[in-house]
C-alpha cells in the first residue's frame, strides 16, 4: 500500500465536494433528532376546586413515550391522582434509532473516505475495487436514506399527535370527573429540520452516485489499457 500523501485537489472535484457536504448534512441530521428533549403540559382542574394545576411529561430520543410519565410541580398531590402512573402513549424509538445510527454510521464513513479521497486518491483511481465498493455504498445509503427518512418522518407526524391535544381524551383522570385542557407542547422545529436534512442526504448521495460510478470499471472499463495504448508509438506507414 502507498503512503499517505496529503493532497486537497480532490476536494475541487464534485466527487470529494459532495462528500463533504454530505459529512456536514450528516452531522445535522442525528444531532437535530438525538438531542431533542421536550415536554407536553396539561392544565387540570379538580372538582372540588377552581384552581389550574399543570401536570408535565417530559419526553426525548429515542421517544419511547410510554415511558414518559406525568409530573406534579414540586411532587404536589393533584386531585388525589398518582399522575406517575399516567404516561404518554407510544413506542416510536424504533425508527428514531434507525435514523440516528444510520446517519452516524454515514458520517464515519464520510470521514473514512474522505480520507482515502485526500491521501490515496492514486491508489483509489489505480484500483478497481476501491471505486466499485465505493459506488455500491453510495447506491446503498441512497436508499437507507429514503428508508430511514421516510420512517422517521412517519414517527414524528405520530409523536406530533401522542403529544398534542389528544392527550387530554386518552388520559384515565381526564375522563372520571377531573377537568383538563390541553396547555403547550415544545416546538419539534428541530425534528422537522432532522426531515429536511434527511431527504437533503438522500438527494446528495443520489447525485453522488453518478460521479462516483465515473470513477468505476462500468465507466471506463481499462483506465490501465488506455494508459498503456498512449504510450505506444504507431509504426510509420509504408510508402
Amino acid at each position: 500500500m502507498s503512503s499517505f500523501q496529503l493532497n486537497l485537489n480532490p476536494l475541487k472535484e464534485p466527487l470529494g465536494f459532495i462528500k463533504v457536504l454530505e459529512w456536514i448534512a450528516s452531522i445535522f441530521s442525528f444531532a437535530t433528532c438525538g438531542g431533542f428533549k421536550g415536554k407536553t403540559e396539561i392544565q387540570v382542574t379538580c372538582p372540588s376546586s377552581t384552581d389550574n394545576k399543570t401536570v408535565t411529561a417530559t419526553f426525548g430520543y429515542p421517544f419511547r413515550l410510554n415511558e414518559a410519565s406525568f409530573q406534579t410541580p414540586q411532587g404536589v398531590n393533584v386531585c388525589q391522582v398518582d399522575w406517575k402512573r399516567h404516561v404518554l402513549i407510544g413506542d416510536y424509538s424504533s425508527s428514531a434509532q434507525f435514523y440516528v445510527t444510520f446517519a452516524v454510521f454515514v458520517f464515519l464513513y464520510c470521514i473514512a473516505a474522505l480520507l482515502l479521497y485526500v491521501g490515496y486518491m492514486n491508489l483509489y483511481r489505480d484500483s478497481r475495487k476501491l471505486p466499485m465498493a465505493d459506488f455500491v455504498v453510495t447506491l446503498i445509503a441512497t436508499f437507507l436514506w429514503l428508508v430511514s427518512t421516510s420512517a422517521w418522518a412517519k414517527a414524528l407526524t405520530d409523536i406530533k399527535i401522542a403529544t398534542g391535544h389528544n392527550i387530554v381524551q386518552e388520559l384515565g383522570p381526564c375522563n372520571n370527573g377531573v377537568t383538563c385542557h390541553f396547555g403547550s407542547v415544545t416546538s419539534m422545529g428541530s425534528l422537522n429540520v432532522s426531515v429536511i436534512f434527511g431527504f437533503l442526504n438522500m438527494i446528495l448521495w443520489g447525485g453522488n452516485a453518478w460521479f462516483v460510478y465515473k470513477e468505476t470499471s462500468l465507466h471506463s472499463p481499462s483506465n490501465t489499457s488506455t494508459s498503456h495504448s498512449q504510450g505506444v508509438v504507431s509504426p510509420p506507414s509504408v510508402m
